[in-house]
Order: structure tokens, then sequence, then C-alpha cells
């Protein structure tokens, strides 16, 4: 049995939800790179100290922390905002007391929590395959495109690490061809991939969007996706996705159908903490009425 390189013990708030804060972690129960196994959260990234290995493992009212592999410290250390425990919700309650479904959907999901990884490039890697596509041929693109770029994450589990960037921007487009992925969102990978240093070390959101934003390829929707997960961002919101619109209109005004502009007008009482009021509508699996054919065409509209 591997032992850890390094742990720690957090302490949660009340009613905290591990599973439920960091699935937006994990692309499915069968991500390569990360897993909930045994009741723990696994994920395996890279860190400027080298491949690690988190553990995230509840234990009563404490919160268990372990990290394997030369990162392991790395991960540790921020393993509180991994786990979502850094997100902060100052405002919010009284922000969501103003709409009856906002204010139900925030006491019923009380112990869901924003993460931050603190890493942009692992999540960029897979909003671009995201772009345009159904969730099912996203998935199928990014565990072939992992699996292409194999190497295994240290620690107990058989976890992949997510393909390093420089690997991803050096790797003809064509190579990326027999995992559904065409010429335009490969090129734009690979563009992506030659600027991921300088996108890790962006300062804040703002700056992050600005510079993911100047790369063809690149729009508004991927860069609200990209800066959720790697600053926990509670604001971002993705402007252009196909379905949320829709879901925003139906749950905020009963409106079965709208765009991106209804979106952002139903959301805009909640400025500071829109993505949150988006995400707790996804927690309740709220949903707009399905008309035909219409809602199972794609599942994403926007770069």
């Amino acid at each position: 049995m591997t032992s850890p390189a390094a742990h720690r013990t957090l302490r949660p708030p009340a009613g905290y939800r591990l599973a439920r804060s960091v699935r937006s972690l994990t692309f499915s129960p069968y991500d390569p790179c990360a897993r909930v196994a045994g009741g723990a959260f696994w994920w395996a990234t890279r860190t400027p100290a080298g491949p690690a290995t988190l553990a995230l493992r509840p234990a009563g009212d404490e919160l268990v922390v372990e990290g394997y592999g030369p990162g392991a410290d790395w991960v540790v250390e921020r393993a509180d905002a991994i786990a979502g425990l850094r997100d902060d919700l100052t405002g919010f309650a009284d922000l969501a007391a103003a709409h009856p479904v906002v204010a139900r959907l925030a006491r019923e999901h009380h112990g869901l929590r924003m993460p931050a990884t603190g890493q942009v490039f692992p999540r960029l890697l897979r909003a671009v395959l995201e772009q345009k596509v159904t969730g099912k041929e996203a998935y199928r693109a990014y565990a072939a495109t992992v699996r292409h770029f194999r190497e295994p994450a240290p620690g107990p589990l058989s976890l992949l690490l997510p393909p390093p960037a420089a690997a991803v921007a050096a790797t003809p487009y064509w190579v990326f061809h027999p995992f559904g992925v065409e010429q335009r969102r490969a090129e734009t990978l690979r563009r992506a991939a030659a600027a991921a240093e300088r996108l890790e070390q962006c300062a804040d959101t703002v700056e992050a969007t600005r510079r993911l934003t100047a790369i063809p390829g690149i729009g508004p929707w991927t860069a609200a996706e990209v800066v959720r997960i790697a600053y926990g961002d509670p604001d971002a919101v993705s402007v252009g996705d196909y379905h949320i619109p829709n879901t925003v209109a139906w749950a905020l005004a009963g409106e079965p159908r709208g765009n991106d502009a209804r979106m952002l007008a139903l959301l805009e009482p909640f400025r500071g903490h829109r993505g949150r009021v988006c995400l707790l509508l996804e927690a309740a699996g709220i949903q707009a009425p399905r008309y035909g054919p219409r809602a199972t065409i794609r599942s994403f509209a926007g770069y």
C-alpha cells in the first residue's frame, strides 16, 4: 500500500457535502484523472513541484487530506481550496432571500461549496473539448486525449495525470482526429497549451478571462468554465451555453425559453454570485421543459 507523502486534517463547516462540492472536478464517474472511490475523492494533477494525487476522505466532522507524489505538499497545502472550503459566501444569503426559488435552493444545498484548484490548463483542456458537442462526445475526446499522453499518477489508485501543456502544444492537430476532435478545436487546444504558462500566472479572474479570450477559438463560455474552477469564481456565468439560459429563465421567471440577454437580466440581482445561482439550479436538477428534438441537438453552443 502506497503511503501518503503529506497529510493534514481539515474541519469543514456543519453540513458540508464533499461529493457535491467536488463534483465539478470530475468529468464522469470514469474520469481517468479523478475518481470517488471508497468514500474518498481522488484527484491527480501536475503541480509546480511535480506530479501529485490528492485524496480527501470524510471522517466524522473532519476531512482527512492525503497527498502522494513529488507535488504532495503543494496539493495538501491547497486542499481546503480544492475542497471548496475557501469559498466565500459573504453577502449571498441576503441576495438569495430576494427570490423564493434561490432562497429555497440556498437552504437545501447549504453544504455545497465551490472548489478552486489554482490550475488553469487542466480545466481549459476539458472546456475546449466540450465546445459545440454533446457531453458524451466531449468526454470521449477528453478521455482519449488523456490516455494518448498516458502518464500514471502517484498514489494507490490507477489514475492518470492530465497531459502536460507543452506536449499538447507540440502535437500536430491531426493526432486528435481519431479522438473525435476536428481541426478547429484541435488548433484551439494547441494554441491554449502554448499559452498555458502565461495563463497559469494570472493573478485573478479578470486577468485570466482577458488572456483566455485573446486566444483565437476561446470565447466567454470557455473562459467562464475555466475561471469558475481554477479560481472558484462564484460570479462566472457561461454565456453561450445551449441549456443554461433556458434553465435560468424557467427557474427564475417561469419562462420555458430564454437567451443570454434574458439570462443575464434575471441573474443581475445576484451579481457577485451569479455563477453560484446557476450551480444551485444544476444541483437541484432544474431543467426547462423540453420541446421536440431541439434540446437534444448538442449540449454546448458557445466557445
